[in-house]
């Protein structure tokens, strides 16, 4: 057999060795992050669904009864934690947006050297603990702070009354919170945009507000969609704000979980209340990407 015959089969498995090499690297850089994946959220997940099916107490011991009915007992239960979560964190992600986009627009745009600064304000308060930003919140809104008695100067605020432990003391926290949540995704969306394309809409006889509407904001819709999830969801569980800036009657979903684990200790009603969270928020940010196209969730990915 000629040398040449014998080196053509050697190529193939040469070549054959490099293809199964390289798939074996993808799977090697892809198995830390599925690895990870598996052990903090496939298996916790499975875990608070067995819980989440069990009778009993803290004191007796839980049991397995595949009791499907804690899911409607829980929700009818908690309606308006629910409810009042979600008007709470939609509430603050509006806010954010309101209060970030011409921000990031300025920075984006206006800021010239001064861009790395500002961004680095934005991101200043995440120095410090989320704790600490929230009771530095009630010093700020104390009934003998400062605020409240300028508030009730210009009759804001009745003479007795107060910030402190009402709705609008928690959606400020929260808005306050996660406002470089919406910020930064913004500001990431509006600074590719190409400035030429906002100079031809000029040059083609549109006025600033109208290019504005037409080039300038629809370039900039993935950033407000990374945005305003990234603000809504952690909002929507976050529990901190209404403890420490909130009363009872202000108590979101968060709070009532917490309790359910920590004090209660009622695990499976927690568990369902957890996993009835989780479909509210899979079934919102499917309806939204919906409503804003599947172009922009992607544009938003990249």
């Amino acid at each position: 057999m000629s040398s040449a015959a014998t080196a053509a089969p050697a190529a193939a498995r040469g070549r054959l060795s490099l293809r199964r090499r390289r798939a074996l690297l993808t799977y090697l850089l892809m198995g830390p992050g599925v690895a990870w994946l598996v052990l903090f959220f496939a298996i916790p997940i499975v875990n608070q669904l067995w819980v989440s099916l069990q009778t009993g107490n803290a004191d007796t011991g839980f049991q397995q009864t595949y009791n499907w009915s804690v899911y409607p007992d829980s929700i009818s239960q908690y309606t308006d934690q629910l409810f009042r979560s979600l008007g709470y964190a939609a509430t603050a992600t509006v806010l954010c947006l309101v209060i970030s986009f011409p921000l990031a627009y300025f920075i984006a745009f206006k800021a010239g050297r001064w861009k790395n600064v500002m961004l680095l304000l934005i991101i200043l308060p995440f120095f410090t603990s989320y704790i600490v930003r929230t009771v530095a919140w009630q010093t700020i809104l104390a009934d003998d702070g400062w605020l409240v008695h300028r508030l009730q100067d210009v009759g804001l605020v009745a003479h007795d009354g107060r910030l402190l432990a009402t709705r609008t003391a928690v959606i400020a926290g929260i808005t306050y919170n996660f406002l470089p949540f919406m910020a930064l995704p913004l500001y990431v969306a509006l600074e590719k945009i190409d400035r030429r394309l906002i100079e031809a809409a000029t040059d083609l006889y549109a006025s600033r507000v109208t290019a504005f509407r037409r080039v300038t904001l629809p370039l900039a819709m993935p950033g407000v969609f990374a945005g305003t999830l990234l603000t809504f969801i952690p909002a929507l569980g976050d529990f901190i704000n209404a403890q420490l800036l909130g009363s009872s009657q202000q108590y979101m979903i968060g709070n009532v979980i917490q309790s359910q684990y920590l004090v209660v200790r009622d695990y499976p009603v927690a568990a369902a209340l957890s996993f009835v969270l989780m479909a509210l928020i899979l079934v919102g940010i499917a309806v939204y990407a919906r409503l804003l196209g599947t172009q922009t969730l992607r544009e938003s990915i990249a």
